[in-house]
């Protein structure tokens, strides 16, 4: 793809689309499938930059896999023979790129490993604090060194060794620092668990459970003992809801719209953008088809037309946070405004979401307040074509793609978009289809 993308304003969305694998099941299956006890078949695995390095730092470790659809470098469908928890120790460090769930959920097995390892990652994962993984991990027994020019940031040099089970109470709603500690207790001789201060996504407890590990759930406590058997199986991983938000916010924003968006994750713990955009008057339908791997997995239609301003709510920030930039995006268009609050976590994503999605929306006129956690977006904005940036930030690029889509004159050019191959692989190509129907 190329690194600039250009988009002028479109009439309706209309049409059928099915968007690549989810990023965060990938992520994790590239992990319990190599940790298994025999092959298993992933189909659909997301071949983005930040899955296939997890995928390849699992390879590293000692885990084979061939890959059946696709490439090396962009697998589709892929048998991934599991080690049966036997892990080597690399001979390299081991790179992860942009992401920072492969990164911390990487973490947390290497934990427990008698080898020393060392995770590295690009300029922007570099900057992003892993502290948060390194205070649960330290208090189970393993040593860890972040050695980057930011304090508690990669790279991350881990000696692993025996691991203590414990009780920990997460200060912050993260389902990366609850999936690694969950991980690292796979290993541990007794019963480890986490509490969280708000429910986030539980892909880890479903495919955890998939893979025959038993994991215990009470409300906001998550518990699993440790030496258990990660049990083959084989998994077809569901279209990225995060990716398809893009398309459904976009065809919920203009009227005349018709869209179907189909073999989508519909986990209820990331369908909180649907939730919001009916709470804004949106006309969504969805249907569950599916349920492989306990993740449940069809269609979405959407029909647009013209969207009220809503207050986000603090409890559903932690389900709806790579979703927040799109949903800004409606804020703009829709009548009234729409209060983001609660949502500091946005300052140490890839970028700091809260300030360059401000940046973005005032360079196509709309009116914004801007809050430490969050921001104010009067709506019923008339978006003017821009030249913007994405700021190296995959989310940022795609939200005013839709953006540019939506405006009423002017084109959009946005800089910097080859950081969309992280997430979405293949988003240009859909950007040219929706254009032509």
């Amino acid at each position: 793809m190329s690194d600039t993308i250009k988009v002028s304003p479109i009439e309706a969305i209309k049409g059928e689309l099915a968007v690549p694998g989810d990023k965060s099941i990938s992520h994790r299956v590239a992990i319990l499938a190599g940790l298994s006890d025999g092959p298993c078949r992933v189909e659909n695995f997301l071949p983005s930059e930040d899955c296939v390095n997890t995928l390849r730092a699992m390879g590293q470790l000692g885990v084979r896999y061939e890959v059946e659809r696709g490439t090396e470098d962009a697998p589709l469908d892929l048998i991934i023979h599991g080690c049966k928890g036997a892990l080597r120790a690399p001979t390299v460090e081991l790179d992860c790129g942009n992401s920072g769930t492969g990164m911390r959920l990487l973490a947390g097995v290497l934990a427990a490993q008698k080898f020393d390892s060392v995770l590295t990652g690009d300029d922007s994962l570099s900057s992003r604090p892993m502290g948060r993984i390194m205070k649960p991990l330290e208090e189970m027994g393993a040593k860890l060194d972040a050695r980057g020019a930011k304090p508690g940031c990669a790279p991350l040099h881990i000696t692993g060794g025996e691991l203590e089970s414990i009780i920990y109470e997460m200060p912050m709603a993260s389902a990366q620092v609850k999936s690694a500690v969950l991980l690292a207790g796979l290993f541990a001789p007794d019963k480890t668990t986490v509490i969280q201060p708000a429910t986030t996504r539980d892909h880890s407890e479903r495919l955890l459970n998939a893979f025959g590990v038993t994991v215990m759930t009470e409300g906001n406590t998550i518990s699993l003992y440790g030496q258990q058997r990660i049990r083959s199986c084989d998994v077809v991983v569901p279209g990225d809801i995060s990716s398809a938000a893009f398309w459904i916010v976009a065809a919920a924003c203009r009227p005349g719209s018709k869209l179907l968006i189909t073999n989508v994750g519909l986990n209820p713990t990331r369908t909180g953008l649907i939730n919001v955009l009916i709470r804004m008057g949106a006309h969504i339908k969805d249907v569950v088809l599916h349920d492989d791997g306990g993740e449940p997995r069809g269609n979405i239609e959407v029909v647009g037309q013209e969207l009220h301003g809503v207050e986000i709510l603090p409890e559903e920030i932690p389900n709806l946070i790579d979703e927040v930039p799109i949903l800004a995006v409606a804020g703009a268009l829709a009548k009234g405004k729409m209060t983001i609050r609660n949502a500091e976590e946005l300052r140490v994503k890839e970028t700091d979401r809260i300030e360059t999605t401000v940046t973005n929306l005032r360079e196509m006129g709309v009116e914004v307040e801007e809050f430490e956690d969050g921001m104010i977006i009067q709506g019923g904005a008339s978006l003017k074509g821009a030249a913007l940036k994405s700021f190296g930030d995959h989310r940022i690029a795609m939200a005013f793609a839709m953006a540019g889509l939506l405006a009423e004159s002017g084109t959009t050019t946005i800089e910097d978009t080859g950081c969309v191959n992280t997430s979405y692989p293949g988003f240009a190509d859909h950007l040219k289809d929706i254009r032509k129907r």
